[in-house]
């Protein structure tokens, strides 16, 4: 006889449980079983944990603007499968260009990069690329500064598996100063 052990699944916002039991697993498909089955891989897919390729805005669509939230931004690579040779010269680099603040405001962003096919995978497809910051300063001419952002992704994309991949998703998170700095654009280059 099998235990009467079973597995709650819920939707993203935690309503809706569903309980699936060993038993029902076992037996053969019923009409009943069947919409469990359909009710499970919905309450799944909607939770995000069957992975799609990421549709989302490419980084010219979206910059120049304000960071003021976090944004996501596919950003596409000039050139892929590079030999061990070729990225022993070129570095691969992102660079978050025009990137214009207040000299006297306090600023941090982070900058993450994650494998354009698996957006949703959670931490382990996702790498920290590097963080701008804005330490508030005095100067006698011009309150406002423009400048630029260069992390190098190589090893990144190799860690993530995304060495092969025409995109990457780039993720700005804003942790200071959240509207107070604007952005041109985001590319990768090499150097």
């Amino acid at each position: 006889m099998l235990n009467p052990v079973g597995f709650l699944f819920y939707d993203e916002n935690a309503n809706n449980p569903i309980r699936v039991k060993v038993k029902d697993c076992l037996a053969k498909p019923t009409p009943s079983v069947s919409k469990i089955f359909k009710k499970v891989k919905k309450a799944i897919s909607s939770f995000g944990i069957v992975m799609a390729a990421v549709e989302g805005p490419s980084a010219t669509s979206v910059f120049p603007g304000k960071l003021d939230k976090t944004v996501k931004v596919i950003v596409s690579r000039p050139k892929k499968s590079r030999s061990k040779e070729e990225k022993e010269e070129e570095e691969e680099v992102l660079l978050i260009d025009g990137i214009e603040v207040e000299r006297d405001v306090f600023v941090k962003f982070d900058v993450l990069i994650n494998d354009e096919d698996e957006a949703t995978g959670g931490a382990h497809k996702t790498e920290f690329a590097g963080s701008f910051v804005n330490v508030p300063h005095k100067h006698e001419h011009h309150k406002k500064i423009k400048t630029k952002l260069r992390l190098g992704i190589s090893e990144l994309l190799e860690d993530l598996g995304a060495d092969d991949d025409e995109n990457v998703l780039v993720t700005l998170v804003p942790r200071s100063g959240v509207g107070d700095v604007s952005i041109d654009g985001v590319k990768i280059e090499f150097e």
